[in-house]
């Protein structure tokens, strides 16, 4: 019984710790939605999503134009005055962050390579 006991409890610590680092310390890793963006809110929000190279980014009057998809595959137009970021054209995965206009659109004031 007592050897029972001297694993029992580092088991449930360990546990629990794991259980922490998940859905506390780890990124998430995961894409977010673009369903989370509200077009009357002009609120800066940050998106983890897919870049989508096929179909290329276009760079006109200082305004720069994208796509990118989210977690359910939704596709949007992306656009702003921004500078991209070193190894943007190699991206899979990019963080956004501006927010949605109301043609729907995502506005982004800057863009990270994840």
């Amino acid at each position: 019984m007592r050897l029972i006991q001297k694993f029992i409890l580092p088991l449930l610590i360990l546990i629990v710790g794991f259980v922490i680092y998940q859905f506390y310390f780890s990124g998430g890793g995961g894409l977010d939605s673009f369903d989370e963006l509200d077009p009357n809110n002009s609120a800066v929000k940050e998106l983890r999503v897919k870049l989508i190279n096929d179909r290329g980014v276009s760079q006109q009057g200082g305004q720069t134009i994208f796509y990118a998809s989210d977690k359910n595959g939704k596709v949007l137009m992306v656009s702003g005055e921004f500078t991209l970021p070193e190894g943007f054209d190699k991206a899979d995965i990019i963080i956004m962050r501006g927010h949605l206009s109301a043609a729907g659109v995502f506005h982004a004031h800057e863009v990270l390579v994840d």
